[in-house]
């Protein structure tokens, strides 16, 4: 076969051939396989990129669901109104709205007495003794409240005395009165 070809074709044209044949060898091996390694490797790091986007997509919603949550809740804001003083009529105001506060932190109202000694009708506030009953987290609450009350002027003594079926509370409270 080769002496076929040989006897149709000249001897330059096939070596012409061969050398056009090496380089188009040499051209896919020198610059085609290299640009493709190199367009994979791009590909490859195109993907890694895209996934993490994806997950960044992901985090953010639930970054956006946390902010929500977030602002939502302001548990840890204490109260902190401007005093003011309670007129001397509306004293037994300060009995109910302590009352309420108390069934509000879920705390039992043992007494709640005024103190004989500051009753003068001169003076400048009013002593009241509380006492209360249940659990050590109500008692938190309770206080809470207590510090949104304008006419508190301060709270003197607080003893806390764990009993055998809840905790007992007892509070001296300072009123401001108005004249």
């Amino acid at each position: 076969m080769i002496k076929k070809i040989n006897g149709t074709l000249p001897s330059n044209t096939i070596s012409y051939m061969l050398i056009c044949g090496g380089i188009v060898v040499l051209i896919v091996l020198l610059v085609l396989l290299p640009f493709y390694r190199y367009n994979a490797g791009k590909a490859a790091e195109a993907d890694k990129i895209q996934a993490a986007i994806n997950e960044q997509k992901e985090l953010g919603k639930l970054y956006q669901v946390l902010q929500g949550a977030n602002g939502k809740n302001d548990v840890h804001t204490l109260p902190n109104p401007s005093t003011g003083k309670l007129p001397r009529q509306d004293v037994e105001k300060f009995q109910d709205a302590f009352r309420v506060e108390a069934g509000k932190a879920g705390l039992i109202t043992i007494a709640l007495t005024p103190d004989v000694k500051s009753i003068a009708p001169g003076s400048p506030h009013l002593l009241y003794n509380a006492a209360l009953k249940g659990e050590f987290g109500g008692m938190r609450k309770m206080l809470t409240g207590l510090g949104a009350m304008p006419y508190i002027e301060q709270i003197e003594e607080i003893d806390i005395r764990q009993l055998s079926d809840a905790m007992e509370l007892k509070m001296k409270i300072r009123i401001a009165l108005a004249n």
